[in-house]
């Protein structure tokens, strides 16, 4: 069983910012004809879209004992804490109370988050900062997953 997955896509105005890049390649390959104005807008299309996607294409999970934000795997036994983050706490903990030790799993344009801490005593990193669009649910997630674990 799987209690939480989340993917934190981008949002769909990255995507029409997508083919906007593609239509700048296009003006700017004008100059020089047809095929390389249809190169411009291909092109520049495709790779705004490929950096969109990659950009949007992180998970948080919560998955056998440990939290997978990211390329970071947490086990659940080394998390403290959790605090739901929303509106002013949110972008307090991205700029002024930021921890640089921290692990900061961070997409601007969602505004929620959860602050997890993190209890191991041989680990530098004080907490992690997840970008979630369902804070509570991964919070209830994490808690679900410590009261199994023996």
């Amino acid at each position: 069983m799987q209690p939480y997955e989340e993917r934190l896509t981008a949002p769909r105005s990255w995507w029409f910012a997508s083919v906007l890049v593609g239509v700048a390649m296009a003006l700017i390959m004008l100059p020089f004809g047809t095929l390389p104005l249809l190169g411009g807008l291909v092109g520049g299309t495709a790779v705004a879209a490929v950096v969109t996607s990659a950009y949007g294409s992180v998970r948080i999970r919560v998955v056998a004992g440990s939290l997978v934000a990211g390329d970071a795997k947490i086990p659940v036994s080394a998390l403290g804490e959790a605090e739901v983050l929303t509106g002013e706490e949110t972008r307090a903990w991205r700029s002024y109370k930021a921890d640089p030790r921290a692990f900061m799993l961070l997409r601007a344009y969602i505004p929620t988050a959860l602050r997890v801490k993190i209890t191991d005593p041989t680990d530098p990193t004080p907490y992690a900062y997840l970008s979630t669009r369902h804070p509570e649910a991964l919070a209830e997630a994490l808690n679900a997953v410590r009261q199994n674990t023996p």
